[in-house]
């Protein structure tokens, strides 16, 4: 885990009720923010519902990846709370009442952490608590996978301390930057060669072509993305190309993103 470029963060995000509508997930956006705020990104996310198969697969396969994941949600004690059981499941260990994670529970809620709430602090053996500055009720960190709840105000604060504490050294604020230019009365299929330049003559970057039409005008929004150096250096190039071209350009203003 010595770079960046050797760590790949993905996100699994747990409920039937985001599969039916009912509710709009929130944190997909804000990992994006956090993530991006120390030079890192995410490479994946899964929204997954709480059939204890489909979870237990799911979670096989991302221990498998060697990838840092954030997992949101399911990790109640309620029956519909399944997150713990089936990271134990897909690792083959069991669970254990983790006993800093009880000392929490005492702390918060004395006498009345017991018989329910001490289900909350049983987690897949080997794991360690995540602290929530919230209500204390803590989540866990289980082979590179991180476990907090569904609730904003307690996941996204646990996850910036564990980028924190645990990432520290991949954090690189500033050093990955994305530009975007407007290409006017422009169509991919014009510009299809100059893409396949730029990736043979850049492929450290991210090259992404978004097409508008609207009202029979259309356009291209191009744009590069990786070390924000070369991303200087490259977009430079690519006014130019575009221009040699006939095409006209504009700069996209990137939109700082706003949580509700």
């Amino acid at each position: 885990m010595s770079s960046e470029q050797e760590t790949r963060f993905g996100a699994i995000i747990i409920g039937d009720e985001l599969l039916s509508g009912k509710r709009r997930d929130k944190h997909f956006l804000k990992l994006v923010e956090l993530l991006d705020a120390r030079g890192l990104e995410l490479s994946w996310a899964r929204i997954v519902g709480d059939d204890p198969g489909l979870l237990v697969e799911t979670l096989r396969q991302t221990f498998a990846s060697g990838a840092v994941v954030f997992s949101f949600g399911g990790i109640g004690a309620t029956p519909d709370d399944r997150t713990r059981q089936c990271a134990a499941e897909a690792a083959g260990v069991g669970l254990e009442q983790h006993p800093q994670g009880l000392a929490e529970l005492e702390a918060q809620f004395g006498a009345a952490a017991r018989p329910q709430r001490v289900r909350l602090v049983e987690f897949p053996i080997g794991a360690d608590i995540i602290p929530n500055p919230v209500n204390r009720v803590p989540g866990f960190s289980f082979r590179r996978h991180h476990f907090v709840p569904g609730f904003p105000s307690m996941a996204w604060p646990m996850i910036e301390w564990v980028l924190d504490h645990h990432y520290g050294d991949l954090h690189a604020p500033g050093a990955r930057s994305e530009q975007a230019i407007t290409v006017f009365d422009a169509r991919e299929s014009q510009v299809i060669p100059l893409m396949e330049r730029f990736a043979q003559r850049y492929p450290q970057l991210r090259f992404s072509c978004l097409p508008h039409a609207e009202g029979g005008a259309f356009q291209l929004e191009l744009g590069l993305r990786g070390d924000t150096v070369l991303v200087a250096e490259a977009m430079n190039v690519l006014k130019r190309e575009v221009e040699t071209l006939g095409f006209e350009w504009q700069p996209v203003v990137q939109q700082p993103q706003v949580q509700h």
